[in-house]
C-alpha cells in the first residue's frame, strides 16, 4: 500500500478535530495532487506529532481535514546543533538548509565571524525550505532556525552541550577527525566557518571555551559541503 501524502500542519491536532490547512497547502492539494473529499493524508506539527485525516473539503485555497488519529514521534538518538557562517549566495545556502534538515538536524544557526560575507536572510522561505524537507524526509521534527548569531554568542548558546566541535582547515597538532571524535547518542554542536575559514583567533577562542577541533578529511571543502558531511557524520551514528 503507498504512504499517504504527508503535510505540515503548526497546530494542535487531536483526534475528532476538524483543522484547515493554510492556503498554500490547501492550493497543493487541490491542484497539483488532485485530492479531493474523502481521500487519507498525514499531517505533522513538526514538534514530534503526527496525525492520520481524512479530507472533509477540497478547495482552491482551503482544505479542512478531520483528524481520525494522533502520534507521537520521540526523537531518536541525540540533537546535532548546526553552527554555520553562511555564504554571500543564497542559492547554496538553500541547498544546505534542505539537506542539513533532511539528515536529522535539531537546529540551524547562522554565524557572524570575522570573514563572514554579508547573508541576506529570508527567514520566512528559509522556513518553508525546512518545512518541505522534514514531510520529504518523512520526519517529524522540523528544526529550529535561529536568527544570526555572532560567534561569542552562539559559544554561549550551546555551553551546556555535551558534544562540541570547531571545524577549521588550520593545520594544529590537536585536530582530529570529527567522526571519530562524535560518540553516539548524545547532543552535539559544530561549528563551520565561512569561505575563507575561521580565523587563528576564533579557533582558539572556541577551544578556550572547551570546543574540539576537528578535521572533516583531507579536501577543503565549501561551506555548506563542510556542514553537510558533519550533519551526514552524525546522522549515521547508531
Amino acid at each position: 500500500m503507498a504512504e499517504m501524502h504527508r503535510f505540515f500542519y503548526p497546530g494542535s491536532m487531536s483526534a475528532g478535530s476538524v483543522v484547515t490547512l493554510e492556503s498554500d497547502t490547501a492550493k497543493h492539494i487541490w491542484q497539483v495532487l488532485r485530492m479531493e473529499e474523502g481521500d487519507k493524508l498525514t499531517l505533522t506539527n513538526g514538534k514530534g506529532t503526527v496525525a492520520e485525516g481524512t479530507i472533509q473539503l477540497a478547495e482552491r485555497h482551503k482544505c479542512n481535514v478531520l483528524i481520525s488519529d494522533t502520534t507521537f514521534e520521540q526523537r531518536l538518538g541525540g540533537n546535532l546543533h548546526l553552527c554555520v557562517a553562511f555564504t554571500k549566495n543564497n542559492g547554496r545556502n538553500e541547498w544546505l538548509l534542505e539537506k542539513a534538515t533532511e539528515l536529522g538536524a535539531a537546529s540551524i544557526t547562522p554565524l557572524i565571524t570575522a570573514r563572514y560575507n554579508k547573508t541576506h536572510i529570508r527567514h520566512d522561505r528559509w522556513e518553508k525550505i525546512l518545512q518541505s524537507a522534514i514531510l520529504q524526509s518523512r520526519q517529524a521534527y522540523l528544526p529550529e532556525l535561529n536568527q544570526i548569531t555572532k560567534l561569542a554568542d552562539a559559544l554561549s548558546m550551546y555551553e551546556s552541550v555535551p558534544q562540541r566541535f570547531v571545524a577549521h582547515c588550520i593545520d594544529t597538532p590537536d585536530k582530529c577527525n570529527l567522526y571519530d571524535l562524535l560518540k553516539p547518542r548524545m547532543d552535539a554542536v559544530i561549528l563551520i566557518g565561512p569561505e575563507g575559514d575561521f580565523t587563528r583567533d576564533e579557533v582558539d577562542l572556541c577551544i578556550s571555551q572547551g570546543y574540539l577541533a576537528a578535521s572533516l578529511g583531507r579536501q577543503r571543502l565549501r561551506t555548506e559541503t563542510a556542514a553537510i558531511t558533519a550533519a551526514a557524520y552524525f546522522n549515521i551514528l547508531p
